[in-house]
């Protein structure tokens, strides 16, 4: 179901954006969703992503994995830098 949402802009940026929105062959709203929809999209990519990560590394601590320290790895990394 689609709603209505309201958004106020400078009247100079609403000009820019309907130039913008004539050329790509759309309207402003359909802009704006547009955009909103990727943005969206992006963030649950992330999280999703994210949280896999997260879950990996709690299965690997379980399975009895390294723990590092945040110095251990802050040493490690300047240590393969100098070399």
């Amino acid at each position: 179901m689609k709603r209505n949402l309201t958004v106020q802009l400078d009247e100079e940026v609403i000009g820019r954006a309907k130039v913008l929105a004539a050329e790509q062959g759309t309207s402003v709203s359909g802009l704006v969703a547009q955009k909103i929809t990727e943005l969206v999209e992006t963030r649950d990519r992330y999280v999703k992503a994210r949280d896999s990560a997260l879950q990996t590394m709690a299965e690997a601590i379980d399975r009895g994995g390294r723990r590092w320290t945040r110095a251990e790895l802050h040493d490690e990394r300047f240590d393969r830098n100098d070399t």
